[in-house]
C-alpha cells in the first residue's frame, strides 16, 4: 500500500515531469519544423478529359481516350525514405463520361522473377500486400472521401476516409475493374459509376491522390508526396482532378437490396427444443441528391457479420468493440466519432446488441427497421439524421427502444470543423406491453464538437462539452475534454485532458468510466539514419496518463510508460517497454477478473513492469509476432507472453493462431490465476468471388470456446449468398451451451 505522504511525492513528481515535458516540447517542435523535408515544388494537376465512345474494362488500354490524355506520373517516395523520387515507375491515365469515372494504372515491374506479395483473393484485403491505390477527395475539404485499391491479380477493395486518414473496408458499393499482367508491368482499368460516390452536381473540380505499393523493391510511393509520418491516403496531401466539363449526375437514384434468411438453432443451457427460423427483409438506398442519402432498413438482419474477437481482459471497466454492420457505415462518422475513444455519446452497437448473460458475448435481437439521412448539403455543411426502432429481448432482459440521433457539422478554416449532435434514447415497453411509452423514461446528450486539423497535417485536436439529460436533472451530468497534437516525422507530442462528471450518462454511448478528471501528456522522438542498409528509424516515446477525483485532490489513476522501437528496412521491428503504474481502488476489485476475492476498497498500489516484443518481417510468407513481459501487478506478480503466427498460402489464404497467456500470482487469499486466450483463424480464398473464414476462440477468463465458420459467395456485384455456423461450449469440459446454422441471401438490384 501507498501512504499519503507517498501520494503527494507522485503528485510533485507528476507536476515536476510535467514542466521538463512542456520545456521539452518546445525544443523538440524547434527541432522538428527545421527538420521537416523540403518536398519538391511542383503543380499536380490532372486533367480527365470527357469521352463520348464506351470504355471496356478489360485491363488492355486500346481505347483512344487512353492515347490522348496525360499521365500523373513520376511518384514520390513514401517508403522507406521521403526524400526522392520512387524507384518504382507508375502511370495513372483519366477520363469520365455520363455515367462513369474512368481511371487506368500502369505499375511499372523491374524484377519479374520475383512473386507479388499477395495475401489473398479476398475483396477488401487488409494487411501487407502489393497494390494500387486512388483516393479521392469530391468535396476538397482534405477531411472526408473514397478509397479504392486494385492488386496485381485483380482483387477489389473500397473503403471510406474519414477524419483526413482514418478508414473503413466494411462500406461496400459497386465498381468494376479487371487487371493484365505483363512481363515487365501490371495494367489495371477501372470504372467508378459517379452514383457510388458523393459529390456536388455541377463541380468540375476534386482532390485526388494515387499510391503504389511495391513490395518486391519494399517501396511505397505517391503521386502527391506524402511525408512518411502519415498514411498514404491522408487527404491533406492530394492534387487536383479536373474535369473537362462541369459533371451533370445520371443513373439510378434508387437502390433495393432485399434479403432471405433460414436458420436452424439450439440452445442446451436452457434445453429448449430445436429451433427452426426464416426471416426476410430489405434495405434501399435512395439518392436525394448527388451528396446527400437516404437510407431505409425493415427487419434487418446482420447474422453474416464475423464474430467479435475477444481479448484478455485485466481492467475495471467495459472493452470496446467496433461496429461491423453494414447499414451503420456509411458516413458513420458523423455520428460516432464525437467525444473520444473512452467518451463517446453515441455508439450504434448499443442498437439491437445485448450481452448475452451465457457466453459473455454480445448477442443481436430484433430491429423492426429504421431510416438514416446523411451526407452534405454543400461544401461547408454535413448533416446526419437516424432513427431505429428494436424490440424486446426477454432472454437477455433487453427492453425495446429507440433510438434516435441527429448531428450536423460546419466546415471552418481549411479542414477544421464545428459539429453539433443530439442523442436519444426512449425506452418503448415493459416486460409485458409492447410499445409502451413512457415520458419519464429517457437518455439524451446534447453535445458541440470543435474538430481541428491544419491544412498541412501537422496540428490536429479536438474540443468538445456534452450534456446529458435524465429525468431527475442531476447534476455533475456533463463531460468535457481537449485534445492537441503535433506530428512531423522526426517529433510529434500531444496533450489531453478529460472530465466526466459522476451523473453524465451516455446509455447509447460508450463511457465505461465517471466522476474523474485525466490528464495525459505523450512526446515522441524519431531518428532516422541516414543510407543505413538495416534500420529505417528508431523511435522513442514517453507518455503519461494521471486520473484524479471530481475534486483534483485525489489519485486515482497514474500509468507512465517509456518506449524504444527500431524498425527496420525489411519491416521487422523491435519494441521494449518500461511501465510504472499506480492505481486506487474505489471500489473492491480482483485483478484476474476470474470471481476470486477482491482487494478491499481504498486500498493503492504502485507497481513496475517491462516487456519486449519482436516482429518479423511482414512480407514473407510465415510471418509471426512474439512478445513477453514481467512484473509487480498489484500485490503480486504477473507474467505475460503472447503473440501471432501465420503462413499465407498465396494467393488463397492464410493461416494463423493468435495467442496471449497470463500468469498472475496474488498473495492468499487473492487468486493466483493463469489466463489464456488462443484463437485459430483461416482465411481462405478458393477464387475471387468464394471465400471461407473459421475463427476460433479459447478464452477461459469468460469459460468460452467458440467457433464461428462463415461461407461467401459473391455472385454478382455486392449480391451475396452467405453460410454462417456458429457454437459456443464450457472451456473447462466443452459441454455445449449453444449452437446455430443460417443461410442467407442478399441481392442488389438498381431501379
Amino acid at each position: 500500500m501507498v501512504s499519503s505522504n507517498t501520494n503527494a511525492i507522485e503528485g510533485y513528481l507528476c507536476l515536476l515531469m510535467l514542466k521538463k515535458f512542456l520545456l521539452f516540447t518546445v525544443l523538440l517542435t524547434y527541432v522538428g519544423v527545421k527538420a521537416q523535408t523540403a518536398l519538391p515544388p511542383k503543380v499536380y494537376t490532372l486533367n480527365s478529359r470527357k469521352t463520348a465512345l464506351p470504355v471496356t474494362i478489360d485491363g488492355i488500354l486500346d481505347e483512344d481516350i487512353w492515347k490522348a490524355v496525360e499521365p500523373a506520373k513520376d511518384f514520390y517516395m513514401v517508403f522507406p525514405y521521403d526524400s526522392s523520387y520512387a524507384k518504382t515507375k507508375t502511370e495513372v491515365y483519366t477520363s469520365y463520361d455520363e455515367n462513369n469515372l474512368y481511371f487506368a494504372a500502369v505499375c511499372y515491374d523491374e524484377f519479374p522473377d520475383k512473386p507479388y506479395v499477395v495475401t489473398s483473393l479476398k475483396r477488401d484485403y487488409s494487411g501487407v500486400t502489393d497494390f494500387f491505390g486512388i483516393y479521392i477527395d469530391p468535396f476538397s475539404d482534405g477531411t472526408n472521401g473514397f478509397e479504392f485499391g486494385v492488386n496485381p491479380l485483380g482483387v477489389q477493395r473500397e473503403g471510406l476516409i474519414s477524419f483526413g486518414s482514418s478508414w473503413s473496408f466494411d462500406w461496400d458499393n459497386k465498381w468494376y475493374s479487371e487487371v493484365k499482367r505483363y512481363a515487365d508491368r501490371w495494367v489495371v482499368e477501372i470504372a467508378i459509376p459517379f452514383k457510388t460516390l458523393r459529390f456536388k452536381q455541377g463541380t468540375q473540380n476534386w482532390k485526388v491522390n494515387f499510391g503504389r505499393v511495391d513490395l518486391k523493391r519494399n517501396e511505397k510511393s505517391t503521386w502527391k508526396p506524402v511525408p512518411r509520418n502519415f498514411a498514404m491516403r491522408s487527404l491533406a496531401f492530394t492534387g487536383d482532378l479536373i474535369f473537362s466539363e462541369p459533371l451533370d449526375v445520371t443513373g439510378n437514384k434508387l437502390a433495393i437490396i432485399p434479403y432471405l434468411t433460414g436458420s436452424v438453432s439450439k440452445d442446451r443451457i436452457e434445453n429448449t427444443p430445436v429451433k427452426w427460423g426464416g426471416n426476410t427483409g430489405i434495405d434501399a438506398k435512395v439518392a436525394i441528391t448527388s451528396s446527400l442519402n437516404l437510407d431505409l432498413t425493415l427487419n434487418p438482419d446482420f447474422s453474416q457479420v464475423e464474430v467479435d474477437e475477444q481479448v484478455t481482459n485485466l481492467s475495471r471497466f467495459e472493452l470496446f468493440f467496433p461496429e461491423k454492420r453494414q447499414f451503420f457505415i456509411e458516413n458513420s462518422d458523423l455520428f460516432s466519432r464525437f467525444g473520444f475513444t473512452q467518451i463517446r455519446p453515441f455508439f450504434s452497437r448499443r442498437i439491437g446488441v445485448g450481452r448475452d448473460p451465457y457466453t459473455g458475448q454480445f448477442k443481436q435481437n430484433t430491429i423492426y427497421g429504421g431510416a438514416r439521412l446523411s451526407g452534405r448539403i454543400n461544401k461547408n455543411w454535413r448533416i446526419g439524421a437516424m432513427t431505429m426502432q428494436t424490440a424486446r429481448d426477454n432472454s437477455i432482459n433487453l427492453p425495446g427502444a429507440n433510438y434516435s440521433v441527429a448531428a450536423i457539422q460546419r466546415q471552418v478554416f481549411s479542414r477544421s470543423n464545428i459539429a453539433a449532435i443530439f442523442v436519444n434514447q426512449q425506452l418503448m415497453d415493459d416486460s409485458t406491453v409492447t410499445f409502451r411509452f413512457d415520458p419519464n423514461n429517457y437518455n439524451r446528450i446534447v453535445g458541440l464538437d470543435y474538430n481541428l486539423a491544419s491544412k498541412d497535417n501537422k496540428w490536429d485536436g479536438k474540443f468538445f462539452y456534452h450534456q446529458s439529460l435524465q429525468p431527475n436533472k442531476p447534476k455533475d451530468a456533463y463531460s468535457h475534454a481537449s485534445y492537441l497534437g503535433y506530428y512531423t516525422p522526426t517529433f510529434n507530442f500531444m496533450w489531453n485532458h478529460e472530465f466526466v462528471g459522476e451523473n453524465y450518462r451516455a446509455q447509447v454511448g460508450f463511457v465505461p468510466r465517471r466522476n474523474y478528471w485525466r490528464i495525459e501528456p505523450a512526446i515522441g522522438f524519431n531518428i532516422f539514419p541516414k543510407q543505413n542498409k538495416y534500420v529505417n528509424n528508431y523511435e522513442f516515446n514517453l507518455y503519461t496518463s494521471l486520473y484524479k477525483d471530481r475534486y483534483f485532490n485525489k489519485t486515482l489513476d497514474l500509468f507512465n510508460q517509456f518506449t524504444f522501437n527500431t524498425f527496420f528496412q525489411n519491416t521487422s521491428s523491435i519494441s521494449i517497454t518500461i511501465d510504472r503504474s499506480y492505481l486506487y481502488l474505489f471500489s473492491p476489485f480482483d485483478p484476474t477478473n476470474t470471481g476470486g476475492q477482491e482487494l478491499p476498497q481504498g486500498t493503492s498500489y504502485t507497481y513496475y513492469k517491462g516487456g519486449a516484443e519482436y516482429q518479423s518481417d511482414t512480407r514473407k510468407k510465415l510471418t509471426y509476432r512474439a512478445g513477453v513481459s514481467y512484473g509487480q501487478y498489484f500485490n503480486g506478480q504477473i507474467y505475460s507472453a503472447g503473440g501471432n503466427i501465420g503462413y499465407r498460402f498465396q494467393p488463397y489464404g492464410t493461416v494463423s493462431v493468435s495467442t496471449d497467456y497470463f500468469r498472475i500470482a496474488l498473495p492468499k487469499p487473492y487468486s493466483t490465476a493463469d489466463i489464456l486466450l488462443i484463437g485459430p483463424r483461416f482465411d481462405l480464398s478458393f477464387t475471387k468471388t468464394m471465400f471461407l473464414t473459421a475463427f476460433f476462440q479459447y478464452n477461459n477468463q469468460i469459460q468460452n470456446f467458440n467457433s464461428n465458420i462463415r461461407f461467401q459467395w459473391r455472385f454478382r456485384p455486392v449480391s451475396d449468398l452467405f453460410i454462417v455456423y456458429g457454437d459456443n461450449y464450457f472451456s473447462d469440459n466443452l459441454q455445449v451451451k449453444n449452437r446455430a446454422l443460417v443461410v442467407k441471401l442478399t441481392y442488389w438490384i438498381n431501379v
